[in-house]
């Protein structure tokens, strides 16, 4: 039963700082708690846990121009940052863990500005039948987390220059540009600030869960030191060598890449790409590749398994 309630805020729009600041707060947690993370990257390309960020968006052209690319424990796609979204995580101890109540403070906060919102899909909130919030989750086993976007007056002209979805999921979602399925919400209400997003989302968070204290993350211990993994371009970017075969699935809830390098009829080496909302997903599936005789009709076996 949840009997305390706590909202995180910070100022810092350091991608690399706040996806710590997310992480540790899982730590935070107590076991009648719930927090509301409230924050803010600035240009920023955020991808799923198990995403290749040189498919996923124009990475060096972005990098060059002075964007960000930071890799989060969630699975999902891709999503950009910059100071138009307003951002939220809840966080909670699995038995305290209600998506459909979390997402009714989204909503709530939302309609306090005459906007109707809708959950649609696997992981998107719609107003007018367009999305404005994407979101994601993640699961360490005794603490969940969901976490998402509000976007408010974002950049959209350079979402779509940065944002490279790949062609088969676009087709899935039957539209023909990133840009043409997302709407920012001051479209439809112009007087949305992010700080007034903010306010609502806190006032939402109040009328749902309760009376709340707020704290600051810029305390969190270790912050700093978690910090510099989450900027490490290992961890985010991941560059690829060559492949021998490329194969793409579209599975239930996800799009699948794989990379399979094949010796002698064998796979000796596979790396995994998804946007499965399963973080554990592309890693399992990419353990059980190698040493397996190179036949299509096995991998697909293997692939439907999971």
């Amino acid at each position: 039963m949840i009997r305390t309630c706590t909202v995180y805020e910070t100022d810092c729009t350091d991608p690399y700082e706040n996806l710590a600041a997310e992480e540790l707060l899982m730590g935070e947690a107590g076991d009648d708690e719930i927090i509301l993370y409230l924050w803010q990257n600035e240009k920023t390309v955020v991808i799923g846990r198990n995403q290749n960020a040189w498919q996923e968006c124009s990475a060096d052209l972005f990098m060059s121009e002075g964007g960000r690319i930071a890799r989060r424990l969630s699975g999902g796609g891709a999503v950009y940052h910059d100071a138009g979204n307003q951002n939220f995580t809840f966080i909670a101890k699995k038995e305290n863990y209600d998506l459909k109540r979390q997402l009714s403070v989204i909503q709530k906060a939302v309609s306090s500005f005459g906007i109707a919102a809708s959950f649609s899909g696997r992981n998107d909130l719609l107003a007018e039948g367009r999305k404005f919030s994407g979101n994601a989750f993640y699961d360490n086993g005794r603490v969940r987390y969901h976490h998402g976007t509000v976007i408010l007056s974002t950049d959209m002209a350079a979402m779509k220059r940065y944002l490279t979805p790949s062609g088969m999921k676009l087709a899935a979602k039957g539209v023909s540009s990133v840009e043409s399925r997302v709407i920012a919400l001051c479209k439809l209400e112009p007087r949305i600030t992010p700080q007034g997003m903010r306010d609502a989302l806190k006032e939402a968070f109040r009328e749902t869960y309760g009376a709340y204290s707020i704290k600051k993350t810029s305390g969190l211990p270790g912050l700093m030191r978690l910090r510099e993994r989450y900027a490490d371009p290992a961890w985010n970017l991941n560059r690829l060598s060559e492949f021998d075969i490329q194969l793409d699935y579209r599975l239930r809830d996800a799009l699948v890449r794989m990379y399979l390098s094949v010796s002698k009829g064998m796979i000796t080496d596979a790396q995994v790409f998804s946007d499965s909302m399963d973080p554990s997903f592309a890693q399992k599936l990419q353990e059980q590749l190698p040493g397996r005789r190179y036949v299509r009709e096995e991998v697909d076996r293997i692939v439907d398994s999971l």
